[in-house]
């Protein structure tokens, strides 16, 4: 990094160099982490990040809970599309024990996990908005988080941690009222899609806010293991539901957007184009539903299917094996697997290793926040802290899937 002066260290008492604690309860930070950042001036000279704050150690903790007791603690990863995190970790232990699963089960979750991605996207978007000093676009948009979380809530009973799902599909199917709630988001939705990008794409204080600012080469992504929308930013289309298609995301078409520069502007129009594709994809997947025998919810494994509740109220042995399932009583074959979905914020990955006990010998959950954030300090150096601000926000860094 080049300065055209002196740079004294802090015990100088010459020095220029102030130390500012950027978090870890400072609003823009987005979450709990914190930076220890040297500036001169308004530039960043270089800068420290801590993490940890909130660790709960789920990794530790799977190791002492069976399958379905896990399900609940990968909504506290990325909780702005909790679902996607519950899919993946329920297609990891499918892939350990060799499940089926029936077209009908593979598009539903589909349009859950795109509903998802485009709840996790409002958020980041509309966030970078917000801390360019557009408060309009993102109170606009944001409303139609709200729907998506009803159509969760129709699904599953519940909006941000949705423990949604089962080992093998899901615990019932989707009643009229959330396909109409799903057909009401994508008639509206686009529109106000629009008109966000009306308010922001060609904004002149918005480009020159996000534009050259932050920029990252592929070369320098790929180093570092970015994935997702960050990666594609800088020009690399990986995309996981391409690259290793699950959930019959090969059954769709659809385009992997992709940046140039890598800078703010390019994360900002990437993401936007996803919530495009999203959308293209569960209008397909609406349609693929239509020509599948319906009432099919579930691959057919009861060893490892969750009886329905009124069996379990009223049948001695649904309750028997309703307690068998929950507890890890099943056998599962000792294998050490690896599944990967493509995240809100790019390769959400599970590594499990099953030495044939009630828990998991091993569980290790890849978070792409946790891999994205380490670039984020020598990102910063030589950077105006408002634009480091707006950085982190384009980063979409969320503190539980950081921390974990």
């Amino acid at each position: 990094m080049n300065h055209n002066h002196p740079v004294f260290t802090d015990n100088d008492p010459q020095s220029e160099l102030v130390t500012l604690n950027l978090g870890p309860t400072h609003p823009a930070t987005h979450g709990v982490f914190q930076n220890v950042l040297q500036l001169d001036g308004e530039r960043i000279v270089s800068g420290v990040s801590t993490i940890g704050y909130i660790h709960r150690a789920f990794e530790k903790i799977a190791e002492h809970r069976p399958f379905y007791q896990i399900t609940p603690l990968t909504d506290r990863l990325n909780y702005c599309s909790s679902p996607i995190n519950n899919m993946g970790w329920h297609m990891t232990v499918e892939k350990l024990l060799n499940i089926q699963i029936p077209k009908r089960v593979d598009y539903l979750r589909v349009i859950i996990m795109e509903l998802s991605r485009i709840a996790d996207h409002i958020i980041c978007n509309t966030i970078i908005g917000q801390d360019t000093g557009a408060t309009t676009t993102f109170l606009y948009l944001f409303q139609f988080r709200e729907h998506i979380y009803e159509i969760f809530e129709e699904v599953c009973g519940a909006r941000l941690t949705t423990n949604i799902g089962r080992i093998g599909g899901f615990e019932r199917d989707f009643n009229d009222i959330a396909f109409a709630k799903i057909d009401k988001f994508l008639k509206e939705f686009p529109k106000a899609l629009k008109e966000f990008e009306n308010l922001l794409t060609r904004n002149r204080i918005f480009i020159d806010r996000t534009a050259g600012v932050a920029e990252v080469s592929k070369e320098t992504a790929l180093e570092y293991s970015w994935t997702g929308p960050l990666l594609r930013a800088t020009g690399v289309d990986y995309d996981v539901r391409v690259s290793d298609p699950y959930s019959s995301y090969q059954d769709f078409d659809f385009e992997i957007p992709v940046g140039t520069s890598g800078d703010i502007y390019d994360r900002y129009l990437v993401r936007n184009e996803e919530m495009w594709q999203s959308v293209r994809i569960i209008e397909q997947a609406v349609v693929k539903l239509k020509t599948e025998p319906k009432g099919i919810f579930h691959a057919d494994v009861p060893e490892f299917y969750l009886p329905p509740k009124q069996e379990v109220y009223n049948n001695m042995e649904a309750l028997i094996y309703h307690f068998k399932i929950v507890m890890g009583e099943i056998d599962a074959p000792k294998a050490e697997v690896y599944h990967a979905v493509e995240g809100g914020n790019g390769e959400l990955g599970f590594y499990l290793i099953n030495d044939g006990g009630r828990t998991p010998y091993r569980l290790h959950f890849r978070r792409p926040s946790f891999i994205n954030y380490q670039m984020f300090a020598p990102m910063s150096e030589g950077m105006l802290l408002s634009d480091a601000i707006i950085n982190m926000s384009s980063m979409n860094i969320i503190a539980g899937e950081l921390d974990a």
